[in-house]
């Protein structure tokens, strides 16, 4: 790892970036050891705090989690702790499927997209900072961060927010970036919906960014990494699969440099795995949820 890469994942102000995406997940012991056979390294698992407003106490927030930190993004699973708001969020959305449920636009402005968002009729919430303790090889540090987000319930796909970085170098440690399989980057996330034109028009004005039509639905490019929608007949056309509920958020795209290798590890972890398009789709073991999309790293993006 360069000591470049923390610095990677801020986006210039006045861009935005896929910074990571979560799995909901009931059992984080169980979705660890799935996530060990595919060949990933884990960061320990973190209990996570929040600040409800921004001179308020600092209260547990009943979650927890471990990362999969990537080159570029990260994938992160999330668990419930406790019985709070937040908690109680997550189980509910567990009850729907096991999977993606969030999704980070990395932002450097969070003022900024507080105000897009209200300017677009979505009523955002108050910036909220989180934190964790983390640790590093000089002892426990506190990792930062400010989140703006929309009510529950708002997009109906999940928990799709805007995350500032404000301590990337103490999430992406040298240790924890290189992974057995060869994946270094979060490149994509692909939404399944009922109306792809609605949701077309509400993501522009969520984001700001162009929603391009594509064969199966549409597609919105950030400074790094591509949010793909599809409708259900596409995700029953191009992959045979019923999805579990809808929305859903069907899966990651993922940025290999050795799929042979990364296909190794699909293959040792039992999971399902399909050709496509110079890709490889691939169900996700059920402890994690969800289905990932691996290709190349020096290769365009796949077509869905």
């Amino acid at each position: 790892m360069t000591a470049d890469i923390p610095s990677l994942q801020v986006p210039r102000v006045g861009e935005l970036t896929l910074d990571h995406v979560a799995h909901f997940v009931p059992d984080i012991d169980a979705a660890s050891t799935a996530l060990g056979r595919l060949g990933y390294t884990l960061t320990p698992f973190s209990p996570q705090s929040h600040r409800l407003t921004e001179n308020g106490p600092l209260v547990p927030a009943g979650t927890g989690n471990r990362c999969v930190m990537l080159e570029r993004g990260y994938l992160e699973f999330l668990t419930p702790t406790a019985d709070t708001p937040l908690a109680a969020q997550l189980r509910t959305a567990i009850d729907r499927y096991v999977g993606v449920h969030l999704v980070a636009l990395g932002t450097s402005a969070p003022d900024r997209d507080f105000e897009r968002l209200n300017a677009g009729g979505f009523a955002a919430l108050p910036a909220v900072a989180l934190q964790r303790p983390i640790e590093t090889p000089r002892g426990t540090d506190t990792a930062r961060f400010t989140v703006v987000r929309v009510a529950p319930g708002t997009m109906a796909e999940g928990r799709i927010q805007y995350c500032r970085q404000h301590t990337p170098e103490l999430l992406w440690q040298p240790r924890w970036v290189s992974h057995r399989n060869t994946v270094v980057a979060l490149s994509g996330v692909v939404l399944c919906v009922a109306d792809v034109r609605e949701a077309a028009d509400r993501y522009a004005r969520y984001t700001g960014l162009p929603a391009q039509d594509t064969a199966s639905g549409w597609r919105m490019a950030t400074a790094h990494g591509t949010l793909h929608c599809i409708s259900a007949d596409a995700a029953k056309k191009l992959w045979r699969v019923d999805p579990p509920a809808l929305p859903w958020i069907a899966a990651t795209v993922l940025s290999a440099r050795d799929l042979d290798v990364l296909a190794t590890y699909v293959q040792n972890a039992g999971c399902p795995a399909w050709p496509m398009n110079g890709a490889l789709r691939a169900q996700l073991p059920p402890e994690v949820g969800g289905m990932a999309i691996f290709q190349r790293a020096d290769a365009p993006l796949a077509e869905l």
